[in-house]
């Protein structure tokens, strides 16, 4: 009776859109609506408490399907708007800034009233690119290379910079959320992965900017140099010499993760 009255007062809806340009092709016919989308798996390639992630091919091309089951998380069901929904409007929106992320091609979700249950978002790969993480275990060779470097830091730090000038903090700036060309002479960056950005108001986004900050530093400082990692501050600040105030951000930068690792 309770599940009945349940639903009838919150009954089920599905919110499903894929981008125009892909209607009507292979990919549009074979993701028609949310459920075709949700039941179908492609190649398995990780998952978390709330998701997992699927390569799929069509066509000769490549896609990265990510479906959410909220319900595993039931006290993640009541917790605002849902982190599928976050993150395709973060990408979205990083498009709308011309930060270069994976394009997004289709996003949707189910749920009851305001309650999320399930999530579906589906990007286009990124071609010959590989998260810096990956590339500091297993592509050592380019972070010897000091243009290669200078490039790949001056991008991310122009991204920090927009997204917080926009009062935006990623909250998981991870060198694994950061993609890069491993078969290019200039390489470009791209942002993956952005549930839990969100904008903050003072006085709380000094702190999460340092976080950011914070969270990128703490593989730069056994990957690169202490030049190299000045160089990235200064871009991201854009200045020729540091002030009073940004030394004791790198302070707070510095000591962030201490004892935390």
């Amino acid at each position: 009776m309770f599940n009945f009255l349940a639903k009838w007062i919150m009954p089920k809806k599905i919110f499903w859109h894929i981008i125009p340009e892909y209607k009507h092709t292979a990919l549009g016919d074979l993701f028609k609506d949310f459920d075709d989308a949700y039941r179908y798996e492609g190649e398995f390639i990780t998952k978390s408490p709330l998701s997992q992630v699927y390569k799929v091919a069509i066509d000769g091309n490549y896609f990265y399907l990510k479906k959410y089951n909220i319900s595993r998380k039931k006290i993640q069901r009541f917790l605002g708007q849902s982190k599928i929904q976050t993150e395709w409007q973060n990408l979205l929106w990083f498009q709308a800034l011309n930060i270069p992320v994976a394009k997004v091609i289709a996003y949707g979700q189910e749920t009851r009233g305001w309650i999320t249950h399930r999530g579906v978002l589906i990007t286009e790969e990124l071609v010959n690119t590989s998260d810096l993480a990956n590339i500091a275990d297993h592509y050592q060779p380019l972070l010897k290379h000091k243009q290669w470097v200078a490039q790949v830091s001056h991008q991310v730090a122009e991204a920090a910079r927009i997204l917080h000038q926009h009062r935006f903090a990623h909250n998981d700036f991870k060198w694994r959320n950061i993609m890069v060309d491993v078969k290019a002479d200039f390489p470009q960056i791209y942002l993956i992965d952005c549930p839990s950005g969100m904008k903050w108001y003072k006085p709380f986004l000094e702190f999460r900017i340092i976080k950011d900050l914070a969270c990128l530093d703490k593989r730069a400082k056994y990957e690169l140099s202490k030049k190299q990692r000045l160089a990235f501050y200064k871009d991201y600040a854009q200045c020729q010499k540091l002030s009073a105030q940004d030394k004791v951000r790198i302070r707070k930068i510095l000591k962030f993760f201490h004892n935390r690792e």
